[in-house]
């Protein structure tokens, strides 16, 4: 009894330092992501050259939904146009007109993987009385790949009734099977 509770505190401490690493990890992985996003026009689906400058930060799995978000957007285009983009503003958080500031929060594994706090801010730089900066944290999923933690999704924090709601895979989704053939 004494040595199985032993073995269990030993193995306890070891993975501690690797649970701090891979909190550290995500957190750099979360940053560089919004760094990126920072340097981006912040406006609609990325097409593959912003795509590339995503791609150190993001899953294989997301960079694939991307890649089909753009060239369903291309077809849709193509087809209608007259019409505004299946996907318009900022595709990677729930406020239209994107982020000003961001900062990393607590970051964690679960059972699918890892997530991240990300709290953003859009101020439009109006410093009036009814115009204060707009606040909210947004849960950045990522996933283990062999290159390391990536992020592969986001879940949208705003609650405001316009702007994107659910998570950014599932709009992804719905741009794709909404921009028809």
């Amino acid at each position: 009894m004494r040595l199985a509770f032993a073995g269990a505190a030993i193995a306890a401490m070891l993975a501690a330092p690797c649970l701090a690493d891979d909190a550290s990890d995500m957190a750099k992985v979360v940053g560089g992501f919004y760094q990126v996003h920072q340097a981006s026009s912040q406006d609609g689906i990325p097409d593959a050259t912003q795509r590339a400058k995503y791609e150190p930060y993001i899953s294989p799995e997301l960079d694939k939904l991307l890649a089909e978000g753009n060239a369903a957007e291309s077809r849709y285009a193509a087809a209608n146009k007259d019409s505004p983009p299946v996907v318009e503003g900022d595709l990677f958080s729930p406020n239209f007109e994107g982020v000003t500031r961001f900062a990393i929060g607590a970051c964690a594994t679960d059972a699918t993987g890892g997530h991240c706090a990300a709290m953003l801010t859009y101020d439009d730089g109006k410093h009036g009385a009814k115009d204060k900066p707009l606040d909210w944290t947004d849960t950045v999923k990522l996933a283990k790949t062999p290159s390391g933690w990536r992020v592969d999704d986001i879940a949208y924090g705003g609650s405001w009734d316009f702007g994107n709601h659910g998570t950014l895979k599932a709009i992804l989704q719905d741009a794709i099977s909404n921009a028809g053939d």
